[in-house]
């Protein structure tokens, strides 16, 4: 089986790269962030069309996530449980095969400052959001099923997945807090399926449309696939895929994959 993530920004003024990306790369899973449209403006027809099955949590304009699937999929939730007052469609989790996969859009968390220098809101439902998912994958793991918890972080977890670290230092992206908590996701058990087969820094998964950072390689690796110790077991291949970032009316962000035996 092989699962990929990708921010598609915008399934719509998205779709002809990403039914191009269907077609050839052909991933037995697809896990999408930022579809910004309704479950129900979802372009169905022709992901189905192109042979996928899909669950999708989506919001007007913003955020919205998918699951695609060649096999027959099983809706498990729709929301990350802990804030039954949290309306932002940010996860999506579902059963496949024997595995158990979600799409995660972390928040951005940006600005992290107030008008007084505090911490902002945004910055404070980033850190929330990360906590309320480090319990949940305790309930996972208490499963001891296989699972890939993939998706856009919005972290960079070391200076390595950065171009440039000083910068960032006050992002969100970067701030130890939300390192910290990333760390703790981690130290839970997972394992960051690209790093296991490339330890080296400058591998990105997004570049920003400004300031040609596409050209000059100014990136970002905030696109992560997380994997239980029972899928971390079947690991047999993982990379990022760039071709379609480098392809006209691109998302700005590009697939990172894993392949499993």
């Amino acid at each position: 089986m092989k699962i990929a993530t990708w921010n598609v920004n915008s399934a719509k003024a998205r779709l002809p790269r990403l039914l191009e990306w269907l077609f050839e790369f052909n991933p037995d899973v697809a896990l999408l962030q930022e579809i910004k449209c309704l479950t129900a403006n979802f372009p169905a027809f022709e992901i189905q069309s192109a042979g996928y099955n899909f669950v999708v949590s989506g919001q007007k304009s913003y955020n919205g996530v998918a699951i695609l699937s060649k096999y027959p999929i099983e809706l498990a939730r729709s929301q990350l449980p802990g804030d039954e007052n949290d309306t932002q469609a940010r996860y999506i989790e579902a059963t496949i095969q024997d595995m158990r996969v979600a799409s995660i859009y972390l928040p951005n968390g940006n600005p992290t400052r107030d008008e007084n220098g505090c911490d902002s809101e945004k910055y404070l439902y980033k850190l929330d959001w990360m906590t309320r998912l480090r319990e949940h994958t305790k309930t996972l793991l208490a499963t001891e099923d296989p699972f890939v918890l993939g998706g856009d972080y919005n972290i960079c977890p070391t200076n390595g997945d950065v171009y440039n670290p000083e910068g960032f230092y006050d992002d969100a992206l970067c701030r130890p807090e939300s390192r910290s908590r990333f760390q703790a996701l981690m130290n839970l058990g997972l394992t960051n399926a690209f790093r296991v087969f490339d330890n080296k820094p400058g591998r990105y998964s997004y570049w920003d449309y400004k300031a040609g950072a596409w050209p000059k390689d100014n990136g970002l690796l905030i696109d992560h696939l997380l994997l239980s110790p029972q899928a971390a077991d079947c690991l047999v291949e993982a990379g990022i895929d760039r071709t379609p970032r480098g392809r006209e009316k691109a998302s700005d962000h590009t697939p990172v994959w894993c392949r499993f035996s």
